[in-house]
């Protein structure tokens, strides 16, 4: 009998002390909660570990040690796997779907292996997002094949939406209908959605929960705001800058019109009257973050 993990009294993914190899890179002693009727960025540079993360929580790959837990089930069972696997949709980075076959016949084909598969949702959205539903899926560009594969996936009435980097490819007018998509299918509040992506202004507008990921390490797990509380940007002239406790200091650089820092902000943080604080986006955090070591003033 698998061991259900609760968040709040609410199934959710659990990842505890997975670590991972795969060639040069590895995923480190990752530990995560995602609890259920979030929107979670899953964020980092490129390289940082999210797509092998995802592939985890896929059940694609499996940790070399820790365990991964979704909705109360592993995939160390047979039927735990196929449970796993219905109430989870996928809009991978590659192709799922079969170049030969038409965006109808795709879903014919897989919809057979989820218990939900809706067609009559899965045409209502190729209506919606301008796709015909007789065109071969290797006929489509980059953008039209990662809308086919979202509307599958919200065919299935999934439980977890998982999205590995799929704004890159849309057009500006689509990325608006995709957040609007998001939003409409966590209204009943008891769905999750991962998107991961190094494209991060949309996720700044619509993400409750953060995952950060740099070069396989966690940085941070949790709710945004918590995030928005924990650190700042600071700037102002370079002397100010420099009295700043240099251990609250991230990564710290001068412009030309002064400095700019982002620091660990603490529940008492003072700061000088002269300096500008503000709360980092998640771009601006990822910026600094990248470069911290490399501070110069």
């Amino acid at each position: 009998m698998c061991k259900t993990v609760f968040w709040g009294g609410r199934r959710m993914i659990s990842l505890s002390g997975v670590n991972k190899r795969l060639g040069s890179f590895r995923l480190k002693d990752i530990s995560i909660e995602i609890p259920d009727g979030y929107i979670c960025a899953l964020v980092g540079q490129n390289a940082s570990g999210k797509t092998t993360l995802i592939k985890m929580i896929l059940g694609l790959c499996r940790p070399d040690d820790g365990t991964v837990v979704i909705d109360g089930l592993n995939y160390q069972e047979a039927e735990s796997e196929k449970r796993i696997r219905d109430i989870t949709g996928i809009v991978p980075v590659n192709e799922l779907m079969n170049s030969e076959l038409s965006l109808l016949e795709n879903g014919r084909c897989y919809g057979r292996f989820y218990s939900r598969y809706d067609e009559s949702i899965y045409m209502e959205y190729l209506e919606r997002f301008g796709l015909d539903r007789k065109i071969k899926f290797g006929k489509l560009s980059k953008g039209q094949k990662i809308k086919a594969q979202f509307a599958f996936a919200l065919s299935t009435d999934p439980k977890y939406l998982i999205l590995d980097e799929p704004t890159a490819n849309f057009d500006p007018e689509f990325k608006q209908d995709f957040l609007n998509v998001i939003m409409q299918f966590m209204e009943s509040g008891k769905k999750s959605v991962i998107i991961a992506s190094h494209i991060l202004d949309e996720l700044d507008r619509i993400a409750d929960y953060l995952i950060y990921l740099d070069k396989g390490e966690l940085v941070y797990s949790g709710d945004i705001e918590s995030f928005r509380d924990k650190y700042r940007i600071i700037s102002g002239e370079t002397y100010k800058v420099k009295l700043l406790k240099q251990e609250d200091i991230i990564h710290v650089e001068d412009r030309k019109y002064g400095t700019k820092a982002l620091v660990v902000n603490h529940g008492y943080s003072k700061y000088d009257g002269a300096l500008t604080v503000t709360v980092p986006t998640l771009e601006e955090f990822m910026y600094h973050y990248s470069k911290r070591g490399e501070s110069v003033i």
